[in-house]
């Protein structure tokens, strides 16, 4: 059964880094492009960033773009999602994603498979 796991979420103050990691134990998703979206309780979840199989194509929310990288080992399927300069409206439980074919899908609706979550606080 594909699993993804991911780790690496905390608490961090306005400002500072944390950097997200995703596997994808059973290298079940190499072909396919995976994401990172995001949720607060009572809200949609949110795309975040997105990386193409081959990891050469990226795309970013508006609202982390500059701050936030999203990278992917391809020799073991793990893709990470480093935050840089994060704010308060950061805070949040961060999902990987996988599923899709194109990076440049950005609804949550068309990856059908996701991590278990991990909760990232800013605190300002």
């Amino acid at each position: 059964q594909a699993q993804l796991v991911e780790s690496g979420g905390g608490l961090v103050q306005a400002g500072g880094s944390l950097r997200l990691s995703c596997a994808d134990s059973k290298r079940s998703f190499t072909s396919y492009a995976m994401a990172w979206f995001r949720q607060v309780p009572g809200k949609e979840r949110d795309f975040v960033a997105s990386i193409s199989w081959t990891g050469r194509n990226t795309y970013y929310a508006d609202s982390v773009k500059g701050r936030f990288t999203i990278s992917r080992d391809t020799t073991n399927n793990t893709v990470w999602l480093q935050m840089n300069r994060l704010k308060a409206e950061d805070t949040a439980v961060y999902y990987c994603a996988a599923g899709a074919t194109l990076p440049t899908i950005i609804t949550a609706g068309k990856y059908a498979y996701w991590g278990q979550g991990t909760q990232v606080t800013v605190s300002s």
